[in-house]
């Protein structure tokens, strides 16, 4: 990954990350004796190999944004336009208020409504580059993709989204095990 001070620099190197195997070694003090290990091999995590892409993703739409754009000027208006500009590339039908199928989680029939980021996908996206944005220099209070316009906008999407396909988005509940279950667990009265 890039860092941000290198983002800023220049955008004219291409280095792909996606081969590259990392050795760390760690050094043990224990009574004065000094001793070196090397830690094994490790390949990047399915998480990590994503928010790699999504962080040289973001970095070449800034680089494509006209003016071309620094990381370290960018704002939560910035997160907003790309967020937006991803909405192209969706998936998900998303119905508007005079859509017959408004509110309808499987509508019957075709309808011209546009396909747009589902709100679960945008979500996730932010808390990789909010991540990635710290781990490569940033500094938390600087974070453009923790911006309160951005939390707003994020949660503005989930309720269209929600009302448009008639699914609630509410936290799950964890389910508590039957009465049964949880009085067999319990030691009969007068046990020790």
């Amino acid at each position: 990954m890039e860092s941000i001070s290198e983002m800023d620099r220049s955008y004219s190197e291409n280095t792909s990350l996606d081969n590259i195997k990392t050795t760390t070694t760690t050094t043990t003090t224990i009574s004065g004796a000094t001793s070196s290990s090397p830690s094994s091999s490790t390949t990047p995590s399915r998480y990590e190999n994503q928010k790699r892409r999504d962080w040289n993703t973001f970095g070449q739409y800034l680089k494509n944004h006209r003016p071309p754009l620094s990381l370290s000027r960018c704002s939560g208006a910035h997160v907003l336009e790309f967020l937006r500009y991803l909405d192209q590339f969706g998936k998900t039908k998303v119905h508007t208020p005079i859509c017959p199928f408004y509110g309808h989680p499987n509508p019957p029939a075709p309808c011209p409504c546009p396909l747009r980021q589902a709100w679960g996908s945008l979500d996730a996206l932010i808390g990789r580059l909010r991540a990635a944005f710290e781990e490569n220099g940033g500094k938390p209070e600087a974070n453009p993709f923790g911006a309160r316009a951005v939390r707003l906008y994020l949660r503005e999407v989930r309720d269209l989204q929600s009302k448009a396909r008639g699914v609630s988005y509410e936290k799950k509940k964890r389910k508590r095990p039957p009465q049964q279950q949880i009085q067999a667990m319990q030691p009969p009265p007068g046990a020790t």
